[in-house]
């Protein structure tokens, strides 16, 4: 069956199970799913490679228009199809098992008619895991199985029609009428046994899966402003949860590009420190338990295998990336490079410090302890964040030329003055004092270096006139709230703001689109510098900024509104929960400290 090619970024729906992720475009094709795991080479990856890519296909035969959206509290999606002659509901899902996930993929589809009567094909054809294999079909057994490269794929359903076998695919049709019910199953796993899927239970498995979900989302509480869209960013983050280990994706793809002209494609399926720690503050904050503590517990355990030096990320298995790999595909319409791995951990960020030790602030926070191998490493850092500020690093972006980033000394203080709290909590010793006085030299110094009178903000870096939005994460961190960061705010307006959008930093119009995660950084330093209805108003702009179900890329283009970069994006969901929380709260503040004017 034709399959359209390459789609816009914005069209695209995540779904997964905690251990991977399908990207399901607006006509429900699936052009992203690693198998077995978020960074495994996909199986299929037409996203990225049109052609060889692969894909698993479930659409009408005529003419169609489509509305979707997921099942509530849950990241299971439905997609309605509308045709001349009638209309029927299509649920996708990456379903879990009885006892949790499952120790092989399985995605189930199925197809409900509700109107009249709608003709759908089916394919499912993978791929070359980006051309590193040759995949093939065969029979068995239990029906036709699909192969590449280690990765078996069975494929079974329900009133699904007749099966033809091709060399690389299996197809099928059938007609959905008005209370009819379809299944098709794709179960897949990597270098082991095959699992073949039994389509009625499989279908049950969809409806546990949908309760397993929704009951999570009971679990999360928030009431506060813009509560759909912080539970949709929550659920997000939860698929970018590995669950074997505890780590925490960035994102869920690799080589998506940040602008059209190519050259700045980058893999996301690592775990960042930076991401880890604003995630655990969050769900934290939603009342969550399990999946705070296994971040934190991955952390301290890769960095521990991995010291003395902390890394920027580790791959999510807890073990250091290895080398940098280009693929021989295409890319997304063209665009390339395709890799697998990030040379960025190679780089000295300093800012890490600071949010590794606000995570383990408000992990300590929240009643858990440390054991006193992690108590001692956090002293470590601490002393090493005192002795490293006054170096220069490549900064929070990652880049390849060492300077004295503001973000990174800010960062810094942060780093003293948390381990300065975490040690008045008891939970590690240490020279509190003289993390506090060297945290005061630190903001000395930011104040003498990076500040420009002439532009009354905040610099980029020290004795430049570049700006930086991610100096605005540090009216959180407390470092500033005050007149000099409502300047700065003022500044990044100017040179940086594209409508409610933002570029990182300056020159970056020329190379990019607008970082999404910035216009929420903005939002909340709006707030915490007072002005609360500023914020709310870019909050609601930035809100409408999210495709057609509330997911974010890394990157808009502010000419367009199309998305740019890996998705679904950690850091864009973060930011957009962090934002609402910090407005929340100071909006409550607000409100508390009005005077009483009787009545």
């Amino acid at each position: 069956m034709p399959v359209p090619p390459y789609v816009p970024l914005r069209d695209y729906a995540p779904i997964g199970d905690g251990r991977t992720v399908a990207l399901l475009r607006g006509d429900a094709t699936v052009d992203w799913l690693p198998i077995a795991r978020h960074d495994s080479e996909p199986v299929f990856a037409r996203l990225l490679d049109a052609e060889g890519g692969g894909f698993i296909a479930l659409r009408p035969t005529e003419p169609f228009k489509t509305r979707r959206a997921y099942v509530p509290g849950t990241n299971v999606l439905q997609t309605t199809f509308c045709t001349a002659r009638g209309s029927a509901r299509l649920t996708d899902a990456l379903v879990t098992g009885f006892a949790g996930r499952l120790s092989w993929v399985e995605l189930v589809r199925r197809v409900e008619g509700l109107e009249g009567e709608v003709p759908f094909a089916w394919q499912v054809e993978p791929g070359t895991r980006l051309a590193t294999a040759s995949p093939w079909t065969e029979d068995s057994l239990h029906g036709s199985l699909l192969s590449s490269d280690g990765v078996v794929i069975s494929v079974r359903g329900c009133a699904h029609g007749s099966e033809r076998r091709g060399p690389r695919d299996v197809r099928g049709r059938f007609t959905a009428r008005a209370g009819s019910r379809h299944v098709l199953v794709v179960a897949g796993a990597e270098d082991g046994p095959v699992h073949v899927p039994v389509p009625e239970l499989s279908d049950e498995g969809l409806d546990r899966t949908i309760q397993a979900w929704q009951r999570w989302s009971c679990d999360f509480r928030y009431d506060g402003p813009w509560a759909p869209a912080v539970q949709r960013s929550a659920l997000m983050l939860k698929l970018l949860m590995h669950e074997p280990t505890g780590a925490i994706a960035a994102a869920a793809t690799t080589s998506l590009p940040e602008n059209l002209e190519g050259g700045k494609n980058w893999d996301y399926r690592f775990g960042w420190i930076r991401d880890a720690a604003f995630t655990v503050e969050a769900l934290i904050r939603f009342g969550l338990r399990e999946e705070p503590h296994a971040a934190v517990a991955w952390l301290l355990r890769a960095i521990k295998r991995h010291g003395p030096r902390l890394h920027i990320f580790y791959a999510l298995d807890g073990s250091l990336p290895g080398g940098v790999h280009e693929r021989s595909v295409p890319g997304w319409r063209g665009v390339g490079p395709v890799v697998a791995g990030n040379r960025a951990n190679d780089q000295m960020q300093f800012g890490i410090f600071g949010d590794l030790m606000k995570l383990m602030r408000v992990y300590v926070q929240a009643g858990n302890l440390l054991d006193a191998d992690s108590a001692q490493l956090l002293r470590t850092l601490a002393d090493e964040a005192l002795g490293l500020w006054r170096q220069e690093d490549s900064g929070i972006w990652e880049l390849p030329e060492a300077r004295h980033y503001t973000s990174s000394k800010m960062g810094c203080w942060q780093a003293l003055t948390e381990a300065a709290r975490l040690h008045e909590l008891g939970a590690i010793d240490g020279p509190a004092a003289q993390w506090r006085a060297e945290a005061e030299v630190i903001r000395a110094w930011v104040h003498q270096h990076c500040w420009s009178q002439q532009l009354g903000s905040y610099t980029a870096w020290a004795g430049s006139d570049s700006l930086d939005a991610s100096v605005l994460l540090h009216a959180a961190s407390g470092f500033d709230c005050g007149p000099r960061m409502a300047g700065t705010i003022r500044a990044l307006q100017r040179g940086l703001a594209r409508g409610p959008l933002m570029y990182r930093y300056s020159g970056m119009e020329r190379e990019e689109g607008c970082f999404v995660a910035c216009s929420f950084w903005l939002a909340a330093a709006l707030a915490l510098t007072g002005q609360v209805e500023e914020a709310t108003a870019l909050m609601e702009q930035m809100l409408a900024q999210a495709n057609d179900v509330g997911v974010y890329a890394e990157m808009i283009d502010p000419q367009d509104d199309s998305f740019l970069g890996n998705l679904p994006q950690g850091l864009s969901h973060l930011a957009l929960i962090n934002a609402a929380l910090t407005i929340a709260q100071c909006r409550k503040g607000k409100r508390e400290s009005r005077p009483d004017t009787g009545s």
